[in-house]
C-alpha cells in the first residue's frame, strides 16, 4: 500500500482526494495548517471511508517539520512514496490584494517543500494546479500547449510553480511531477458529509449560489449579462469535485507506477463542456426546489466572457474522465448545504 503525503488535505478538494485514495488502496497522511479547513472535515472522512486518516498540523514552509515528518514514516517502515501537493491559498482577488502573502506561501512554501522531498528521497509530485495559469484564451477549448499567461498574482503563483517544477524535473531526471490544471470544481460529496466550507465571503459563484438559497444572502449577484454568450452570462466548465478527486488518484497511479512517459506532464482537468452562469442558477433550482433570486451586476474588470477545457490528454493518458453532470453537481452541493447550512462545526 503506497503511502502518500496530502498537503493541505483537510480542504474541500482534499477531503474529496483523501476519499479517493482510500478507496484506491493508498495510504495518506495529511499536512495541514487548518488554516481554511477544519479538523471536523477529516473526521467526516473516517465516517465515509471506515478509515483514520493520519493527520499532521504543520505548515509546508516549515522545513524541520516536515524533515520530521518525512523522516518518522521512514523510521516506521512506510515510507512516503509520492506528494500530493494542494496547500496553497486560493482566492484570485484576494491575491491581488495580498500578493506577498500569496507568493510566500504558494511559491516560498513549495520550495521548502520541494527541498525536503529531496533530502528524504522522494521524487515523485502531484501538484494541484489551475486553469488560472492560462489567462485570456488565445482560442477555446484549452489545451495544455496553450501560452502560460496569467492575470493575477494566484494564477503566478501557479505558473511560477509549475516551471519551477519543469527545471527541477530537466535536472534531476530520476524526479517525476504531475500538474493538474484544475477548471472549476463544485458539488460535494454524494454522502452530504463533507463539501465546500469557505472561510468568510466565498470567493466563487457555487457557493454564493448556496449561500443564497440557505438565505444567508439577499440575492446572487451576476456579474454581467452582456457577454457574447448563450445568455449573456460568463461560462466557466464546472466539474464535480468527485470527478477531480479521482483525477488525483489517476495522476498517482500514473507517475508511482512508471507510466509516465516523460518526468514533467501538464494535464487540464475539466468536463470539456461550458455552463452558463444562468444555466447554472437553473440547474441548482431544478435539483433543490429552491428559488434563487439573483441581481445583474456591471461585469468585474478582467473577467473573461468563456473558458472550458480540453481534457483530451488526461482523457487519453491518464486513462480519466469527468462522469457526472451539471445536475448532479447541484443535487450532491444542495445535499451538503442543506445539511450543514453553517459549514463544519468548530
Amino acid at each position: 500500500m503506497r503511502r502518500v503525503l496530502v498537503a493541505g488535505g483537510a480542504g474541500f478538494i482534499g477531503t474529496h482526494t483523501l476519499v479517493s485514495l482510500v478507496e484506491n488502496g493508498y495510504q495518506p497522511i495529511v499536512l495541514d495548517n487548518f488554516s481554511n479547513s477544519s479538523p471536523e472535515a477529516l473526521a467526516r472522512v473516517c465516517q465515509i471511508t471506515g478509515v483514520e486518516v493520519s493527520a499532521v498540523n504543520g505548515d509546508i514552509r516549515d522545513r524541520t517539520a516536515l524533515d520530521q515528518l518525512f523522516q518518522r514514516c521512514a523510521d516506521e517502515g512506510r515510507p512516503i512514496e509520492c506528494v500530493l501537493h494542494l496547500a496553497a491559498l486560493k482566492a484570485v482577488g484576494e491575491s491581488s490584494v495580498k500578493p506577498l502573502e500569496y507568493y510566500d506561501n504558494n511559491v516560498t512554501g513549495t520550495l521548502r517543500l520541494l527541498e525536503a522531498m529531496l533530502a528524504a528521497g522522494v521524487m515523485r509530485l502531484v501538484f494541484s494546479s489551475s486553469a488560472t495559469v492560462y489567462g485570456e484564451p488565445e482560442s477555446l477549448p484549452f489545451q495544455e500547449q496553450h501560452r502560460i499567461a496569467p492575470t493575477n498574482p494566484y494564477g503566478q503563483t501557479k505558473a511560477m510553480v509549475e516551471q519551477i517544477l519543469r527545471d527541477l524535473c530537466a535536472a534531476q531526471p530520476d524526479f517525476a511531477a504531475v500538474c493538474l490544471r484544475y477548471f472549476n470544481p463544485i458539488g460535494a460529496h454524494e454522502s452530504g458529509l463533507i463539501g465546500e466550507d469557505p472561510r468568510g465571503e466565498p470567493n466563487n459563484l457555487f457557493p454564493y449560489i448556496m449561500r443564497t438559497a440557505v438565505g444567508k444572502a439577499p440575492f446572487l449577484r451576476v456579474f454581467g449579462d452582456d457577454y457574447q454568450t448563450v445568455d449573456g452570462t460568463g461560462v466557466r466548465d464546472y466539474l464535480h469535485v468527485s470527478d477531480l478527486a479521482d483525477g488525483h488518484s489517476k495522476a498517482i497511479d500514473y507517475i508511482c507506477t512508471g507510466k509516465a512517459g516523460a518526468n514533467f506532464s501538464a494535464f487540464n482537468l475539466g468536463t470539456g463542456r461550458g455552463t452558463s452562469v444562468l444555466e447554472l442558477v437553473a440547474a441548482f433550482e431544478r435539483e433543490s426546489g429552491v428559488r434563487v433570486p439573483y441581481l445583474v451586476t456591471a461585469r468585474r474588470p478582467g473577467d473573461i466572457a468563456e473558458a472550458w477545457a480540453d481534457p483530451s490528454q488526461a482523457n487519453q493518458v491518464l486513462g480519466w474522465a469527468a462522469r457526472r453532470t451539471v445536475d448532479q453537481m447541484c443535487r450532491d452541493g444542495w445535499n451538503w448545504q442543506k445539511n450543514n447550512p453553517d459549514g463544519y462545526p468548530e
